[in-house]
């Protein structure tokens, strides 16, 4: 047998197969829209329009027309109203008064883990130097923009998590866009993690254009240095769009747990941190690797156990089925399949997680045993929760504070240094038939 259909975690033993279903990836490529968004599109623009052209006319009105294009876009989409798109300080105190005393220190007790985490970060980040002539300044962003994502689902540990490196790095300007509710409010949740977290100015202002804004400035909201955070699927075909014209961090797609686990795992456990993730998102992709096809099978009757708790049962059951289980010979194997996907989220629930971890090369975040699970990273673990996925962690890294720094190189070279160098470099000049760069260098060494 290579595959089963036990309930709606499906489990394969054929390693070929495995690579063809449970861990394949899908490439990001135009998305299909629910229908009714589709049509409010179309009609928006009075033609059948795809999701990047939708994007690109909206980048492209908010260049030229500035605030009015912002307004009207966001209000349309968010089914929204309001005068001021930006938010006051007196909105934001009202936001301390009506959260309550159990949520506001759950979100300070957030900040100031992810703090301590990104300030130990610093302690071991590139610094300037200067050494024979040469070296590097490292500096911050002047200003960031963060993307405040969540409308109807809230998400203060985004703001959080993705705030507070920059504040750490030195960011002296942290803007925050985020959508508004139809009164015009913002949800205090995240006013208060906003404040606390360090962003200096929120606007109401989401989706592309809210993108676009932070891009190219308006009349109300500033033009930043880079663009950080995840958002929807308009937010990303906003943000490659964008890229060159304005920093971006990365692109994120659903998110994503590959939990790789032996025969002694509790089945219960495993089920649970695949469900988390599952419950996210219909395209989250929560993934089993195993030792043991008694494991998986065992997880999946757990899953199927503890689906029916879940408010968002119906989400977390489509992504469940989306994913899937995968049975390997052994932990080296699973290891390696494991590479091969290069998750957003590693679980590593095995007898000794540690004594795996030299061997995972591509992850964006590891936890490491029964006592590390990934909705502690979600939290209140520390290292930023704002992972590369769908693959990217082969080449990219987790936000930290160096995507809020920047180097530039110094050359401060002595007399002697030219005259030592300066032939060298004439002579490649004049091998790549650049005469002028060639006599750049000769002129100052004949005046020697």
């Amino acid at each position: 047998m290579t595959t089963s259909s036990v309930r709606s975690l499906r489990v394969v033993t054929d390693l070929d197969l495995a690579r063809r279903t449970v861990l394949a990836r899908v490439p990001l490529a135009e998305p299909v829209l629910a229908d009714a968004v589709q049509r409010g599109i179309d009609e928006l623009w009075g033609t059948p329009t795809t999701p990047a052209d939708h994007v690109r006319q909206i980048i492209e009105a908010v260049r030229t027309e500035g605030d009015a294009a912002v307004v009207r876009f966001s209000q349309r989409f968010d089914g929204s109203s309001y005068t001021s798109m930006e938010v006051t300080d007196d909105e934001v105190g009202d936001a301390f008064e009506a959260v309550s005393a159990e949520e506001h220190d759950a979100i300070a007790f957030a900040v100031e883990r992810v703090r301590r985490y990104h300030e130990t970060q610093m302690e071991h980040a590139p610094t300037s130097f200067s050494a024979r002539g040469t070296g590097m300044l490292v500096r911050p962003l002047r200003s960031a923009g963060i993307y405040m994502t969540g409308n109807e689902a809230v998400l203060p540990s985004s703001v959080v998590h993705t705030a507070v490196p920059g504040v750490v790095a030195g960011v002296t300007e942290v803007i925050g866009v985020t959508a508004a509710r139809a009164d015009g409010t913002v949800n205090p949740l995240k006013l208060v993690a906003a404040r606390l977290s360090g962003v200096t100015r929120i606007f109401r202002a989401s989706g592309a254009q809210a993108v676009a804004a932070l891009a190219f400035g308006t009349e109300t909201i500033p033009r930043v240095d880079k663009i950080f955070g995840p958002g929807g699927i308009f937010v990303t075909i906003a943000k490659q769009q964008m890229y060159g014209r304005v920093g971006i961090d990365s692109i994120y797609g659903p998110t994503e747990t590959l939990v790789l686990a032996d025969d002694r795992a509790d089945p219960v456990l495993c089920a649970a941190d695949l469900l988390a993730q599952a419950e996210h998102d219909v395209l989250a992709t929560p993934v089993l690797i195993t030792t043991s096809l008694a494991q998986a099978e065992a997880v999946a009757a757990a899953i199927e156990e503890q689906l029916p708790s879940l408010e968002r049962n119906a989400i977390a059951r489509a992504a469940i089925e989306r994913g899937g289980a995968v049975v390997a010979h052994d932990l080296e194997e699973a290891i390696a399949l494991a590479n091969e996907f290069a998750p957003e989220h590693l679980c590593l629930l095995v007898e000794d997680p540690e004594a795996l971890l030299p061997l995972v090369r591509n992850a964006g975040g590891v936890f490491l045993g029964e006592s590390s699970p990934e909705v502690l990273g979600d939290y209140t673990a520390g290292p930023s929760h704002v992972m590369p996925t769908g693959g990217a962690a082969r080449f990219a890294s987790p936000l930290s504070i160096l995507d809020f720094l920047k180097i530039t190189s110094v050359i401060s070279l002595s007399e002697a240094d030219l005259a030592r160098l300066g032939p060298y470099a004439a002579s490649l000049a004049r091998a790549e038939g650049l005469t002028g760069h060639a006599r750049s260098i000769e002129r100052r060494l004949e005046g020697r």
